[in-house]
């Protein structure tokens, strides 16, 4: 009698916290390899890891030899790593060496993480945002560009391969115990800035959430682009004072004097390219992915700020 061959799945992204927790969720079911742009990390025995450049030969070897069924791309570069020239090596032409790979070696799955960055802040924006809006973000930071192109090179792959079922996914900030993005680097501090008579609706998803969606896009194979958010939000301002933290209001016009001070200061928690997303609230509409995958949040807001507000320097 043979055994059913379990699937083969890729990993990018595995020194973060958030491919962890995924690959935590699948091993049982699935077999894994683990690959970084940045760093390689021992998960296991049973489960390869790699520290490799997208772009260089050796990445097709992995196809090779693991004949992979699905991808699973949490792999991004976020703004605040890298220079803006590496970050767009590794976040488009990485991806695109990706998908390439994905299309000639016959994978079935490939699901995509991006951010609800791609929507851009601005004044007009509407109480909440669905997938059919414009990405504007490119056109308001050269350090977003690279976001949203990846977005864009992910959703050519969408159309002209259906084969690859390719789902992309938008979620809002993703915080918790081991995240290291510029949010949870915010609600984990002591004293935080804020832009003086701003304090814009916010969302926030525990990174537990996170992985179970991510679970379930990779269980249901359908294509598409969804938000994934709570159907819940708060004040930014009002955020920072349930995680413990003293706000430090800095003056909000001109628009140049919060960028200088951030730059002076070195705010890496308050980068100047996110500076209008603490200005004009980006409030995303999950119910779509909610229906689709039956997903439903476990972790509420309470639970998400008692966390920071005991954890001042989270892990």
């Amino acid at each position: 009698m043979t055994t059913k061959r379990r699937p083969h799945i890729l990993v990018t992204g595995a020194a973060g916290a958030l491919a962890q927790q995924v690959i935590s969720r699948l091993k049982e079911t699935c077999d894994l390899v683990a690959v970084d742009f940045r760093e390689q990390v021992y998960l296991g025995d049973d489960i390869p890891s790699y520290c490799i450049d997208f772009n260089k030969r050796v990445f097709e070897d992995l196809f090779r030899r693991y004949q992979f069924d699905g991808v699973i791309h949490l792999g991004r570069i976020l703004s605040s790593q890298l220079t803006r020239m590496r970050r767009y090596n590794a976040n488009v032409l990485g991806t695109q060496k990706l998908l390439d790979l994905s299309q000639k070696y016959g994978i079935r799955r490939v699901i995509v993480l991006s951010t609800y960055h791609v929507y851009g802040a601005v004044a007009y924006n509407p109480a909440l945002i669905d997938e059919s809006a414009p990405l504007k973000s490119a056109g308001l930071s050269a350090d977003l560009v690279d976001s949203v192109e990846l977005e864009n090179l992910a959703n050519i792959y969408l159309w002209r391969y259906p084969e690859l079922n390719i789902t992309i996914l938008r979620p809002c900030n993703i915080v918790g115990p081991g995240v290291r993005n510029s949010m949870s680097s915010l609600l984990g501090s002591s004293r935080a800035p804020v832009l003086a008579g701003f304090s814009p609706m916010m969302q926030f998803i525990h990174i537990d959430d996170m992985a179970d969606a991510i679970v379930l896009a990779w269980n249901k194979p359908v294509k598409g682009v969804f938000n994934v958010a709570p159907q819940d939000w708060v004040a930014y301002q009002q955020a920072l004072k349930l995680c413990g933290c003293q706000r430090i209001p800095l003056p909000s016009i001109p628009p140049v004097v919060p960028k200088a001070i951030s730059r002076i200061l070195n705010l890496r928690s308050f980068p100047t390219y996110l500076m209008a997303f603490f200005k004009y609230p980006v409030v995303i509409d999950g119910r779509a992915f909610a229906r689709e995958f039956g997903f439903t949040p476990k972790r509420q807001l309470k639970d998400i700020f008692r966390y920071y507000r005991d954890n001042k320097r989270p892990v």
